[in-house]
């Protein structure tokens, strides 16, 4: 048996009381660092879902540019290969018997174009109606016309084009 003094018994509650202190000390050092921690992870896991966030951004923009990019280069190429055709074209020069359409404004040339459908189509671009019928314009002089379409042919031995429907006088009077 151990015969417990005041004194030992005052020293052992001093020393349960520091122990507890310490303990709780610890333990609220314990819960701070946890919290930090925590803190820390939370902040972590934001700016790690910030970055994928940003990353699948970035993969959706990059996906519609490079989409963008393969139409720019398909249409370059399709624009390549017709500033070649045309540039052969126009190394060969006209055929015999190939047409060009001019279309006449008011009796002046307003533009060429390769085929009397296109022509029309450019009329109707300056309001003149898609469906309108074509007629001949027989002996009335072209500047009768707001719009009036005359074909042309090549003709190598003049090296030039010529009017494709050349009007024949009639004769006045018995003359020719």
């Amino acid at each position: 048996m151990r015969i417990v003094t005041r004194a030992r018994l005052a020293r052992l509650e001093d020393a349960a009381r520091s122990a507890n202190e310490r303990a709780r000390q610890s333990s609220g050092a314990a819960n701070e660092a946890f919290g930090r921690h925590v803190r820390e992870l939370f902040a972590v896991t934001d700016r790690a879902e910030r970055a994928e966030a940003a990353t699948s951004e970035v993969g959706t923009l990059l996906s519609r540019a490079m989409e963008e990019l393969s139409e720019a280069q398909q249409e370059l190429l399709l624009k390549t290969l017709e500033i070649r055709r045309l540039r052969e074209e126009l190394q060969r020069g006209p055929r015999e018997g190939e047409t060009v359409t001019v279309l006449l404004h008011h009796g002046e040339p307003h533009a060429v174009y390769a085929s009397r459908e296109d022509a029309y189509a450019d009329t109707a671009t300056h309001g003149f109606p898609a469906d309108h019928v074509w007629r001949p314009c027989g002996e009335r002089p072209a500047a009768a016309f707001t719009w009036r379409c005359e074909a042309f042919t090549y003709n190598p031995a003049s090296n030039g084009f010529h009017r494709v429907s050349r009007s024949v006088p009639e004769a006045l009077g018995g003359a020719a």
